[in-house]
């Protein structure tokens, strides 16, 4: 940035950032800030925008971290914009565009800078830098006032109180983005943080009061998906009627010193990715999942995890609890509809488990909503193209599926939805099918797929939860989902018999042999067997508690009976094929009266008056399938470095070296 720099590469030259950076102390008085603030530009809303003007400073950045302690400029620098921000409200209520447009450069300027210290050194250097105070000769015993926790509520405050408008939009982007920075220390460990001194300020102290407006602002940033207002409009525009002192310095450095500095160019057209996004809500979602992870400190738990567990909607009259003083209110409605509309990113899917983990109340809304479908297709989707996404995302796209599946009022209404025309799902053309059986559908898809790829037992386990949970509310089966349904056990036996021949060879083989150890095929087979089990209950259950209301499952295993006689006499499945040989040797019977060559529609007549007919008393009663999810133990240990990486790939407004990188390697984040 500097006098006459239109092109990044001028950047390090330029004179006032060398000065900014320089040995020579600078009051926060001097007449030098108004013109190192005055200039105009396009803020970077992506990466790589970031990356090259993070590239072109880096010798600004280091010369400031040698000679800052000795100088205290950066704390002059955040001094003058602690008073700029004074003013801001009144300025936005105004549209009085000078204060505003210098406190944002003033918080860019910060951001960049903050991000580069926090990368080269601890909390607690960084600490030093914020407190230096210069005495005065012969003064002593001075304390030095602290502007980490002043600027963390500064910024807090900013977001909270700051009408949203466009020429307020950049500088409350920025206020967000720098809170993320302050908390990105956690990049440059690999252990997770469990005592940070940012943290600390941020759970204790003046920060502590805003943790329940913080929370709801950011949540209704991301409802409301404000779009970035268009380029230049929140530029500092020439004002005809004068505006003082002040403004005339200023506006003379615009025009005089500064030309426009861009990375994209003020009158640019955003590209299409960025035109189909809002940059706030993004910044804000993550900065919300980074708040809502931290740890707990030694002698309080998480405020911020503490509101999204406890906020109420809006239409509920019901008291606040007592013991948390973090509990808000707001519009459940708006919510779940933006919930809805952004399950494409990982972080919306994140947030939405977390809602439904821990939200009694949300999760009892979203229970309630009698437009289901348009939350469960999003999350169906994921599943569906599962080879396009990363496995984090997947299993959070599932275990919402499993939360959702403990409900038996969720698993009798999604057989009530019937859908239309599901484009996205390629297999077969599906005209109409009900929620519930495409739900099936997707989930068996999502075992296929991981039996003969990721091979992941957990994957294997939640997926099977959520069919069993729902099988005893089976109802109306499309016949394509009930054949899956025997398609999936037919996959399965045949592993099952691959792996017992596998084992059976092996054992021949090694009895002339000692000296290669044998494979494990015994752990394989009993996974398998375990999976073979699930798969048996499930069918199970859904012939003792609904076999009227599914003649095409009765009518597909009828189909595929062969398949089930290997485990009629199997030790671990026999008590669980009783009822399924029953309901086989039963149907079987009545068509075999019925004569030969039976259409479908007939077999399926005949199946209808079976199942009226065959006495509930001779189907054993097992327990209810039920499964509940349980967060691991330790989940901070999978959470906190899942909302980095997130953070780390978001194409919005941050960039980091992955050199820098501690938390998570690169090929994994």
């Amino acid at each position: 940035m500097g006098a006459n720099s239109s092109s990044i590469s001028e950047l390090p030259e330029n004179e006032y950032l060398k000065k900014l950076s320089g040995a020579e102390p600078i009051s926060e008085n001097d007449p030098f800030w108004n013109q190192l603030l005055s200039f105009s530009f396009t803020t970077p809303t992506n990466s790589a925008d970031l990356k090259l003007l993070e590239e072109a400073t880096i010798s600004v950045c280091k010369s400031l971290v040698e000679k800052n302690p000795r100088t205290g400029n950066l704390g002059s620098l955040i001094k003058v914009f602690l008073s700029r921000t004074k003013e801001l409200k009144i300025s936005a209520e105004c549209q009085n565009h000078l204060f505003i447009w210098q406190a944002h450069n003033a918080l860019f300027i910060i951001c960049c800078l903050l991000k580069v210290f926090i990368s080269r050194m601890s909390e607690e250097e960084l600490q030093l830098h914020f407190t230096y105070e210069e005495k005065a000769p012969g003064s002593y015993g001075t304390e030095c006032e602290d502007l980490i926790e002043e600027l963390l509520c500064c910024l807090i405050q900013l977001i909270v109180e700051i009408p949203l408008l466009d020429i307020t939009y950049s500088i409350s982007l920025e206020a967000v983005t720098t809170l993320v920075v302050f908390l990105s220390c956690q990049l440059f460990h690999k252990e997770i943080l469990r005592e940070s001194i940012i943290h600390k300020y941020l759970m204790h102290g003046r920060c502590l009061p805003y943790t329940s407006r913080l929370v709801k602002t950011l949540l209704y940033n991301f409802i409301r998906q404000e779009r970035s207002p268009p380029p230049g409009t929140h530029v500092f525009q020439q004002q005809t009627d004068g505006g003082g002192l002040l403004y005339g310095i200023a506006s003379g450095v615009a025009t005089g010193l500064w030309t426009v500095f861009t990375l994209g160019g003020v009158g640019s057209k955003p590209t299409p990715q960025l035109e189909q996004c809002s940059p706030l809500a993004n910044q804000s979602l993550l900065l919300l999942l980074v708040l809502a992870n931290l740890t707990d400190a030694p002698d309080t738990p998480n405020p911020y995890r503490q509101a999204i567990m406890s906020f109420k909607n809006t239409q509920d009259s019901t008291a606040f609890s007592s013991s948390n003083p973090h509990a808000f209110q707001i519009n459940f409605n708006s919510l779940y509809t933006a919930l809805c509309e952004q399950q494409k990113s990982d972080q919306a899917t994140l947030l939405l488990y977390m809602l439904l983990h821990q939200n009694s109340n949300v999760r009892t809304y979203v229970l309630a909503r009698t437009d289901i479908e348009n939350l469960v297709l999003p999350i169906l989707e994921i599943l569906y193209h599962v080879e396009e996404r990363n496995s984090h995302h997947v299993y959070m796209a599932l275990i919402i599926l499993l939360i959702l599946t403990e409900d038996d009022g969720f698993n009798r209404s999604i057989h009530e939805v019937i859908l239309k025309n599901i484009t996205w799902y390629a297999e077969r053309v599906l005209t109409e099918i009900s929620l519930g059986s495409l739900l099936i559908l997707v989930v068996i898809r999502t075992i296929q797929y991981n039996m003969t790829r990721t091979r992941d037992k957990y994957l294997h386990t939640n997926c099977l939860a959520a069919l069993a949970n729902m099988s005893a509310q089976f109802r109306s089966l499309h016949q394509y989902a009930a054949q899956r349904i025997i398609s999936l056990f037919s996959l399965l036996s045949k592993k099952h018999n691959k792996v017992l021949e596998q084992a059976t060879q092996s054992l021949r083989g090694s009895l002339g042999s000692n000296d290669s150890p044998l494979p494990d095929y015994a752990q394989d087979l009993n996974v398998i067997e375990e999976v073979i089990r699930m798969m048996l209950e499930i069918i199970n259950s859904c012939l003792t508690n609904s076999l009227h209301h599914n003649p095409n499952l009765v009518y597909a295993l009828l189909y595929k009976r062969d398949l089930f006689e290997q485990f009629r006499t199997h030790p671990s499945f026999q008590d669980i094929m009783q009822n399924i040989d029953l309901v086989i040797s039963f149907f079987s019977s009545r068509l075999e009266q019925a004569g030969a060559e039976l259409s479908v529609e007939r077999v399926l007549e005949i199946i209808k008056q079976g199942a009226v007919a065959l006495p509930k008393d001779r189907l054993r009663k097992f327990p209810e399938l039920k499964f509940k999810y349980v967060e691991e133990e330790q989940p901070e240990e999978f959470f906190i470095p899942y909302v980095w990486s997130l953070v780390y790939n978001s194409a919005v407004a941050l960039y980091w070296n992955p050199h820098d990188i501690q938390l998570f390697t690169m090929d994994s984040g």
